[in-house]
């Protein structure tokens, strides 16, 4: 591997059989770096927005409020009063004077022209420095209106997503446990960590009614503030972004003793091993039946209809690097079931465990990396003559500047890549980035790619 990591970096940055495996990794972004990750404003509001019925105001100048306005695409089947992106538009005078009164009266007009079922009021860093007392306002308001109206604390700019999930956890906790859970079944779950990107949940929530299992809760894709105040009820937290929700899962299970298991979506194995999981812990053996004929007809018809495009793609290199880490195992897999090369996989906020664990399924010569930059990021790229860049909104630009085909996988996507239909989407654009005859005109290229 070329040397392009600053000293301080070098110790994030592993490739595969080079050397004993060793990374380090869940630190502060390094200053200067232009760290990929984003602040924690930003890591709470991509958790908390998908709430349709809740009313998202962000205590903070326009900026941060423009920089997530429609963050995610995630769909809703009623309300859309989360798309809205409400501001408190801090001014110099806000700083100097303090923007309490200010928050205050935002709050009780949106409450009043738009009959919310809660507030959610994101805390940003400037609210850090000035010290408004969110609490306070929050506190106040929800006893005039009798909603909750909840302060989600993000304020700080240190390049630490992770600390907005927990941010966003320890909001969603306070509307836990506040709902009736009567009538909820002994087959039931919330679903924890999907976002209903393209609407990906109701293909999940699909997969469990066929199964006989009540899904009691979204949280939050197409999440409404009733569900989740009663999600309490629930016989088991089922997780499918670990590193955004898994806290709030653990805080469930401390107080309400609920079970939790991580899941993963995408791809046939992972998809398939998700049902059987949930299905193992119910312990019902008419379930797991229904379970057993639910992926065999999923699966036999995707196999045929993915053929194709194995024998195209077969030999062709991709390149990963997403938030959470528990999406790039099922990202490597899904690449391995369509004959692809994986060289290079990283994410802004795995764990060393996450870490040791691709290195297990990944192959020689594969880098692996934290928390990376730009700079690295292109000569990982080029020196691995890679096909396709599997990444978010931030690495597009990266991957089009060297003439490189882009797959979405983050939170900005419009194309379901969630479940068996998920992974016949995914080889479908993967195919029609890699294979197309744009490269032609790319001066790295040797010669044009077939278009069959």
């Amino acid at each position: 591997m070329e040397a392009v990591a600053l000293k301080e970096r070098e110790q994030q940055i592993f490739v595969k059989g080079e050397a004993p495996f060793d990374i380090v990794c869940n630190k502060d972004s390094l200053a200067g770096a232009v760290s990929q990750r984003a602040c924690v404003f930003c890591g709470s509001r991509v958790v908390l927005y998908p709430i349709a019925d809740a009313v998202h105001l962000v205590h903070g100048p326009i900026g941060c409020a423009v920089y997530t306005w429609d963050i995610r695409g995630a769909l809703s089947s009623g309300p859309e009063l989360h798309r809205l992106s409400f501001s408190t538009d801090l001014q110099e005078k806000d700083v100097i004077f303090g923007g309490e009164k200010k928050l205050a009266a935002a709050l009780r007009e949106l409450i009043e022209r738009h009959s919310p079922k809660a507030a959610f009021v994101y805390s940003t860093c400037i609210v850090g420095i000035i010290g408004d007392d969110l609490e306070a306002v929050c506190r106040q308001v929800a006893i005039e209106y009798g909603i909750p109206v909840i302060p989600v604390k993000s304020e700080g700019f240190k390049g630490n997503k992770r600390a907005g999930y927990q941010a966003a956890c320890d909001a969603l906790f306070r509307l836990i446990g506040t709902g009736d859970t009567t009538g909820i079944s002994n087959y039931s779950l919330n679903i924890l960590g999907d976002f209903n990107l393209a609407g990906e949940i109701w293909m999940i929530r699909d997969y469990y009614q066929r199964m006989g299992i009540e899904v009691v809760a979204n949280i939050t894709g197409d999440g409404r503030v009733a569900d989740i105040q009663r999600a309490h009820g629930a016989a088991l937290n089922v997780v499918q972004c670990s590193g955004s929700t898994m806290q709030l899962a653990n805080m469930m299970e401390e107080k309400y003793g609920i079970p939790s298991i991580r899941v993963s979506y995408f791809g046939i194995e992972d998809m398939a091993e998700a049902l059987y999981d949930i299905a193992r812990f119910f312990k019902d053996p008419e379930m797991m039946e229904r379970t057993k004929k639910i992926v065999e007809e999923e699966v036999k018809q995707l196999a045929v209809a993915l053929e194709p495009y194995r024998q195209a793609l077969a030999g062709k290199k991709a390149a990963i690097y997403v938030g959470g880490s528990f999406k790039a195992f099922s990202l490597v897999k899904a690449f391995r079931l369509i004959d692809m090369q994986v060289v290079m996989v990283g994410s802004q906020t795995g764990t060393k465990e996450d870490y040791i664990e691709l290195a297990a399924i990944t192959d020689p010569g594969t880098i692996i990396v934290d928390d990376s930059n730009p700079l690295e990021l292109t000569t990982f790229l080029k020196e691995k003559e890679v096909d396709v860049f599997v990444g978010g909104v931030k690495e597009r630009p990266i991957a089009y500047k060297l003439g490189i085909g882009f797959c979405d996988h983050n939170h900005e996507r419009k194309e379901a890549l969630a479940g068996f239909e998920g992974m016949l989407n995914f080889a479908r654009e993967v195919y029609s980035s890699v294979m197309s005859p744009v490269w032609q005109f790319v001066p790295r290229k040797k010669s044009a790619p077939s278009t069959r």
